[in-house]
């Protein structure tokens, strides 16, 4: 990961405390979160698995901002998200958190350096800046050679690598991602997974959503989610984790 090394920064925990969330009303309710209570270490890499309808990506909308809780209490690196306005919730957002999709949400029109610099953009981080920070993180992924390149000129692989890029271009404490390998190939799936690896070992917090067992197992810990509830939660044994090495490196 352009020489990531193994050091010590203040990171963001998170922390949910019986968090419910319900669509609807009534007859038409769905209890989509019932309960959940989850705490994430700074630093952590965390892998949430459950089957479809689960509650995954709910539980991620609400560690995202992008959704609040019906009840419950959530706090990111201390902060409590239900008390924020709007706005506030849009700027803790934007400098705590970073994300990264399956569909990589690039965005068509736009360079690999451009989608890279766009958080920037809505943090009014000058023009300059914006692109010494964004040759930074593409450098970071290894993609310097592509920066004037758009989404449909670029692989899978590196697409999401340019999506990885935009994710830690504002230094989050956090990084979020749903089925970060789900549209990749064995190899770009590897590539992927050893920059989070990189990004965890220099303190970073990571949540990721799999339906991969394989890939869950790179982490330090999987909680397993059933109907909105965690049924699971279990850190993975030394001996049975792997560790994802970038092109030319050996996977343990």
């Amino acid at each position: 990961m352009g020489g990531t090394q193994d050091v010590e920064r203040p990171a963001g925990g998170l922390e949910l405390i019986d968090v419910h969330k319900v669509y609807g009303q009534g007859g038409v309710a769905v209890h989509a979160l019932r309960g959940v209570t989850l705490r994430v270490a700074p630093g952590e890499m965390l892998a949430v698995m459950g089957p479809s309808g689960s509650g995954k990506s709910t539980l991620m909308n609400i560690i995202g901002c992008l959704d609040r809780p019906t009840s419950g209490i959530y706090r990111i690196a201390g902060e409590e998200v239900g008390v924020k306005t709007d706005d506030e919730l849009a700027r803790l957002r934007n400098r705590r958190l970073g994300f990264v999709f399956q569909n990589y949400n690039l965005l068509p029109q736009l360079t690999a350096l451009q989608n890279v610099e766009l958080p920037l953009v809505y943090q009014g981080v000058r023009p300059a800046r914006r692109r010494e920070a964004a040759l930074r993180a593409l450098r970071a992924v290894g993609l310097e050679h592509r920066l004037h390149h758009r989404p449909a000129e670029l692989s899978g692989g590196q697409q999401q690598r340019v999506a990885v890029a935009r994710a830690i271009v504002t230094e989050p404490d956090v990084i979020l991602a749903d089925e970060p390998t789900g549209s990749l190939d064995s190899a770009s799936g590897a590539e992927i997974l050893a920059m989070f690896q990189a990004l965890h070992r220099a303190g970073r917090t990571l949540v990721l959503v799999t339906h991969s067992e394989e890939v869950a197992l790179h982490c330090e810990r999987i909680v397993r989610l059933q109907d909105g509830r965690v049924v699971n939660d279990e850190p993975v044994p030394a001996d049975r984790r792997r560790r994802a090495a970038p092109p030319g490196g050996d996977a343990a």
